[in-house]
């Protein structure tokens, strides 16, 4: 009698570390990303990808993403702003491709509002771009100091 309740403590044990890893599905609507960049506050900025990150999605240098996520994880990735990060996370398909015409250094060149627009977005985010954080890393490079 002891020896099965050894054995099926061990296989809690033994178990759990599996089941921690596994990652949620992704939805229909959203695609898993992973992006390489520097905190400040809310906001991640996109770096330049190096070519051995494979990525299923090309997020441009400079695209600024407001990250969502649990509080202490966004604590944690709070408390290494100023380091190069990599984040992984949950974007709703076609949010991140940007309107106009890129033109450098993460500046773009898109139209203004039609009529009626009065200079504000109709969209719910305000013309942002999302992300739901599911975990980072460090990684290698310095942030630019402004």
């Amino acid at each position: 009698m002891k020896i099965t309740g050894v054995v099926i403590a061990a296989l809690a044990v033994l178990g759990s570390p599996l089941l921690a890893q596994d990652r949620k599905p992704v939805p229909k609507d959203s695609v898993r990303v992973v992006v390489p960049g520097c905190t400040k506050g809310m906001i991640f900025t996109a770096a330049r990808r190096t070519e051995d990150q494979p990525s299923s999605v090309d997020i441009p240098e400079g695209m600024h993403l407001r990250m969502n996520g649990a509080k202490k994880l966004m604590s944690d990735i709070k408390a290494h702003e100023g380091s190069k990060i990599e984040i992984t996370g949950l974007m709703k398909k076609g949010q991140h491709g940007q309107d106009g015409i890129g033109i450098g250094g993460g500046v773009r060149i898109a139209p203004a509002p039609g009529p009626g627009g009065a200079g504000f977005s109709a969209s719910a985010g305000g013309g942002q771009t999302f992300i739901d954080v599911e975990g980072w890393r460090t990684v290698a490079g310095n942030c630019p100091s402004r």
